[in-house]
């Protein structure tokens, strides 16, 4: 908790047996004061290891619903929480539980009500290991984003983000898709709320376990990035209504 305002960290799951130990006991519970972890019907024993970890919030789905259908679960079950804060987490390892705190009090002390992580800010997202490939999509695609929405971020591409319970109960996140883009019409949901995103550079990890889409996925949240962004641009002329931003 900072300033009275109740923490919730999500970790949406899939697959995390072998990292979720070592994401969950950075978390700093100095200031949290819940963890959900939501699985997504994992192949492997991640509620074992969550339950042996101690996370008290367990929601198992029963199907597969997707990345975006994961975290749509996540948010719901911290918003039942009475959630102030609500920061989603990866739990294969890939980013810092320790930068929870700077993202927290941001939101916490009134100057944001989102804050995201970039791997873009600085020069460490190639030295890190992500593949050129991503880093070019990445970099075009923003650019394109920035253009259309009439912003100025980094990247739209990360996985950490925090939101104020405000935040996630204003937009209407159930509305979008249960896949990969569901983050970037999340972020588009934002922008048209009127809610202004604070960034904060963020170190990345790659290895065999860290998840990652491969080439043909990539390509297919690429082309829903363009479509999202068309749609944002689309409505605010008033040209075509669109329901995630009803």
């Amino acid at each position: 908790m900072i300033n009275k305002k109740t923490i919730t960290v999500v970790l949406p799951a899939y697959n995390a047996a072998k990292t979720l130990e070592q994401t969950y006991k950075e978390i700093p519970f100095d200031v949290v004061d819940h963890v959900i972890l939501v699985d997504d019907l994992s192949r492997d024993n991640t509620i074992q290891v969550a339950e042996q970890l101690g996370i008290k919030h367990i929601v198992v789905h029963t199907q597969n619903k997707g990345y975006g259908g994961n975290q749509k679960s996540c948010y719901d079950k911290a918003l039942e929480l009475n959630s102030d804060i609500v920061v989603m987490l990866h739990p294969d390892y890939q980013y810092t539980p320790l930068l929870i705190h700077s993202m927290c009090y941001l939101i916490a002390n009134g100057v944001y009500e989102v804050v995201l992580g970039s791997r873009i800010l600085g020069k460490g997202a190639m030295r890190e290991g992500m593949p050129v490939y991503k880093y070019i999509a990445n970099r075009f695609l923003t650019l394109f984003q920035n253009l259309v929405l009439n912003q100025k971020l980094s990247e739209y591409h990360t996985g950490y983000r925090a939101f104020s319970g405000n935040v996630l109960r204003k937009i209407k996140y159930q509305l979008n898709s249960d896949d990969f883009v569901f983050d970037n019409e999340m972020i588009a949901q934002i922008f048209y709320a009127g809610f202004e995103i604070a960034e904060i550079t963020c170190p990345t990890k790659y290895f065999e376990e860290a998840s990652s889409i491969n080439f043909r996925r990539s390509t297919i949240y690429g082309f829903g990035v363009l479509l999202v962004s068309v749609k944002y641009r689309l409505q605010k002329w008033g040209l075509s209504k669109y329901r995630i931003f009803s």
